[in-house]
């Protein structure tokens, strides 16, 4: 006789992207969980979970449909929701929530106050300066030299940082920011590192890397992400247990020490410099499209865990188990992408794309045009494969990605080709 699931049955995600998607697809993979639901969701999400028109940003409209729904769980997707505060009304509404309070959500909502805990904590990460003024910048600028690293204090969806030889060009994108954060240049392959934690302890998942440039080779201005890949081969075995040791489990303590417990999902931004691990940025929620891979790995049950995160008792859950072989997520932009994007061009082949065997279609920027599939944002779909390695991996989604198209469709070759070979941002090295 096998004892009873601890994991929810009913569960809602909060948002509208890819990242979301691959949620719900794990989470209607999980034996059991019976229900789904999603606010306001995508079309794609629309095929494994009944959506719900709530606008995700707004607190009291979440926890409203959440208790309507009687759901065991919410879990909110992107960050500006939880930088709003949306987990603070559903917790308040007697309902488990993964995701960080308001206040924990400043690790992502401000980079200022991350470089802050992270300094208490003993954190490794770039040498930094917070500034407010063009001759702050411009000094910080002097002070760390080229390649030249500026991030906008605030959320800016993935695209506030520009790392560049060009000092006009780092000065001019301060200028259009408020507050920014100037660091010292990390030199070094990326590597990102989901934490699922409930203020106290914390479970890793599967390291994964993602490629966020929107040109072949890491050139182009940064975007949301243009594909992925898990595991990294070539990453050190026991990579996950030392950032836990020396970044999640002291940021935990420090952000308990200050009153603000971080439950949810904590994503280390890592550069495996030559000194070893370094701290490029934390986010308060799963990234994507870099944890698409990883979930298509996970082998338990997502929502046993994440339940466990949000009542605050992962301690009771096993460790995450990922099945072998390998998964790539490849991204398909709209036209003028990530400046601009095109909208209600007609999207062709995901269908036949989505029944190949192990393939999925992720839809980020969806939407129904009648009864066409049409765009409805800057990253529009992801095609995610699994394989028995990184290789077969990456031409099963690069080959279903061939039945897909859209006009202006943007999409990257290199994804996963040549794994630590593509080192986002070197080629600013190069120039």
């Amino acid at each position: 006789m096998t004892a009873p699931s601890s994991g929810p049955s009913s569960v809602l995600v909060v948002g509208t992207g890819g990242r979301e998607h691959a949620l719900a697809l794990a989470l209607s993979r999980d034996p059991a969980v019976s229900e789904v639901h999603a606010a306001p969701g995508n079309p794609g999400i629309g095929a494994v979970a009944t959506l719900h028109d709530v606008d995700p940003g707004d607190p009291a409209a979440v926890a409203a449909l959440a208790s309507g729904l009687g759901v065991d769980l919410v879990v909110v997707g992107p960050e500006a929701p939880l930088v709003a505060g949306v987990a603070d009304a559903v917790t308040e509404a007697g309902i488990a929530c993964f995701g960080p309070s308001r206040a924990a959500a400043r690790l992502e909502g401000s980079k200022a106050f991350a470089k802050e805990v992270m300094a208490a904590a003993g954190v490794p990460t770039a040498r930094s300066r917070v500034c407010s003024t063009p001759a702050e910048v411009a000094e910080a600028l002097d002070a760390f030299g080229a390649p030249y690293v500026v991030k906008d204090d605030a959320l800016a969806a993935g695209k506030g940082v520009v790392v560049t030889t060009d000092r006009a060009e780092a000065l001019a994108h301060a200028a259009t920011c408020g507050t920014v954060v100037v660091e010292e240049f990390l030199d070094g392959p990326e590597v990102s590192l989901f934490a699922v934690c409930d203020g106290a302890t914390t479970r890793a998942l599967q390291p994964a890397q993602d490629f966020k440039r929107i040109h072949d080779g890491g050139r182009g201005p940064n975007t949301g992400g243009m594909g992925s890949y898990s595991p990294l081969p070539w990453a050190p075995p026991d990579l996950a247990a030392l950032v836990v040791a020396t970044v999640v489990q002291p940021t935990l303590d420090e952000m308990a020490r200050r009153g603000a417990p971080f439950r949810g999902c904590l994503y280390v931004g890592l550069a495996l410099t030559a000194a070893g691990p370094r701290v490029i940025e934390f986010n308060v929620r799963f990234g994507d499209p870099d944890v698409q891979p990883v979930l298509a790995l996970l082998d338990s049950p997502l929502g046993e865990l994440l339940l466990a995160a949000a009542e605050g008792r992962l301690d009771e859950v096993a460790p995450p188990r990922f099945r072998t072989g390998a998964a790539v997520s490849v991204v398909l932009a709209s036209a003028g992408y990530p400046e601009s994007s095109s909208k209600g061009d007609v999207i062709t082949g995901a269908d036949r794309a989505a029944a190949r065997a192990d393939v999925d279609v992720i839809h980020a920027g969806t939407a129904l045009d009648g009864d066409a599939l049409v765009t409805a944002g800057g990253r529009v779909l992801a095609v995610r494969a699994t394989g028995a390695d990184v290789a077969a991996a990456r031409a099963a989604a690069y080959s279903a990605a061939e039945e897909i198209s859209f006009p202006g469709m943007q999409r990257r070759s290199d994804i996963a080709a040549e794994p630590l070979g593509v080192v986002e941002g070197a080629a600013v090295l190069a120039d």
